[in-house]
């Protein structure tokens, strides 16, 4: 173990002596206390604090992945493009040994920068509210809705019922040989999938459409809920607001014609703007014993002469503190970084670093729109469909999704709580399982490659 953090040692100070280690250095600490001032947002305290957060972590986890990639290849390829491979693997040493001490040292050294910048932008983002002039309505909103930690609860869609209604409206056609011309049948199985799902969403007047939400863990009962939605309307009316009726509860005892005080609902009545995210509070007690809650709206005609179509409509309740998510969120970007050093590492043994440096990056820039490939190829014919299905999408499947879980920016932009399972699932899965399987195959490959010829 002593050899391998003195492989360790000497890589991050190879890194530490890199130009471009400094360029980048000297460019966060630069700009992010620059766009702590200069980034407003909408113009009001929490948009500003959204935006700077937003930006400031995305710029972070960006440069450091860019000089992630540029010294876990330099300091592999380098040394044997220099013969100074020679010096380290005549010692008593193992080259497997060499490989994981490199590692350690490039992930060292993103362990300390990002604890640096991680600790600017979370110093700079407190300090921003006593800095500025905003009116004490704004400040409130902030440490609700900024400064906290809130579980995110989502109503999944009943699939099952989506694809029965979606078989029989196709059954139905193909009995009454109404097919449309031209479309293939998943073409046409898509399109009446989309009627399904926004004739589902749709509460036309008079209608009720309820949301329901179990495990509601709220540690108190005199703590808020928070519903977070967003409304459309057909047609759309010409002042682009609707008046939204809510109520929350435990309607379970409701439907059969009983109501206890556990379970006193709340009702909330709201002229919202339409295409635009909202939020209102309501009292926690209106949550059952057992995590069980409802939430209903109700289009009343007399206020609405349209349908209303809500969508993402969520369900907040507080579960932690600022600081503690802030930093599950700085890990979580660890996790990437760890990830793009065993790839560069790994491809730096097989390959010279022009090469090494574009696999890097194309991986890096793969991951970061992972989901929308995924979702590209699943949206294809049959016949492609099937071909990506096992090419394309199982190299995919390997690569960790960084616009999903690994984007930090949605956690500490919506005060969103990032949970220690998914940090812990993300951390097995990707900085160890992935990682190591890319650190075994460079381990292998380089275990077996001729660093130098036996001359005569």
């Amino acid at each position: 173990m002593y050899r391998v953090w003195a492989v360790a040692r000497v890589t991050l100070a190879q890194a530490v002596r890199m130009r471009v280690a400094a360029v980048i250095i000297v460019m966060l600490l630069v700009l992010l206390p620059v766009m702590s001032m200069a980034l407003e947002g909408d113009k009001t305290l929490q948009g500003q604090l959204q935006t700077f957060a937003s930006y400031g972590l995305s710029l972070t986890s960006v440069l450091l992945s860019i000089l992630t990639i540029l010294v876990s290849t330099h300091t592999v390829t380098t040394d044997l493009a220099r013969k100074h491979i020679y010096l380290v693997a005549s010692k008593p040493i193992r080259r497997f040994e060499i490989l994981i001490g490199k590692l350690l040292g490039v992930v060292a050294l993103d362990v300390l920068l990002l604890g640096t910048f991680g600790a600017i932008i979370y110093g700079l983002t407190i300090l921003v509210p006593h800095i500025t002039d905003a009116p004490p309505d704004q400040v409130a909103r902030a440490e609700h809705e900024f400064f906290t930690s809130r579980v995110r609860l989502e109503t999944p869609v009943d699939k099952e019922k989506i694809d029965r209604l979606v078989e029989e409206s196709y059954q139905k056609l193909l009995s009454e040989d109404r097919m449309p011309e031209g479309f293939n049948e998943w073409q046409i199985r898509d399109m009446i999938r989309r009627e399904v799902q926004s004739a589902e969403a749709t509460i036309g007047p008079s209608r009720v459409k309820r949301w329901e939400f179990r495990n509601v863990a709220v540690r108190d009962p005199n703590e808020v809920l928070y519903v977070r939605y967003k409304l459309r309307a057909i047609p759309q009316p010409a002042e682009d607001q609707a008046v939204a009726n809510w109520r929350l509860g435990d309607f379970r005892t409701l439907d059969t014609g009983r109501l206890t005080s556990e379970t006193r609902p709340y009702y909330v009545s709201r002229k919202d703007a339409l295409s635009t995210t909202l939020e209102f509070a309501a009292p926690a007690d209106v949550v059952a014993p057992d995590g069980y809650v409802a939430l209903e709206f109700f289009n009343d005609p007399s206020q609405n002469y349209w349908s209303i179509i809500p969508s993402e409509v969520q369900l907040l309740y507080r579960s932690g503190t600022f600081t503690g998510n802030f930093w599950r969120v700085v890990a979580m970007i660890l996790v990437r970084l760890v990830f793009l050093a065993a790839v560069g590492v790994s491809v730096s043994t097989w390959l010279s670093f022009p090469v090494a440096i574009l696999i890097c990056l194309a991986v890096l820039m793969t991951g970061t729109i992972n989901g929308f490939i995924a979702e590209s190829i699943d949206s294809l014919g049959q016949t492609l469909g099937f071909v990506y299905k096992f090419t394309v999408k199982p190299l995919l499947w390997f690569l960790p999704k960084f616009d999903g879980d690994f984007n930090p920016t949605r956690f500490v932009v919506d005060g969103r709580t990032l949970q220690w399972l998914v940090l812990g699932r993300a951390f097995l899965t990707t900085g160890v399982v992935r990682s190591a399987a890319l650190m075994l195959f460079g381990i292998w490959v380089f275990s077996r490659r001729e660093l130098a010829k036996a001359s005569t």
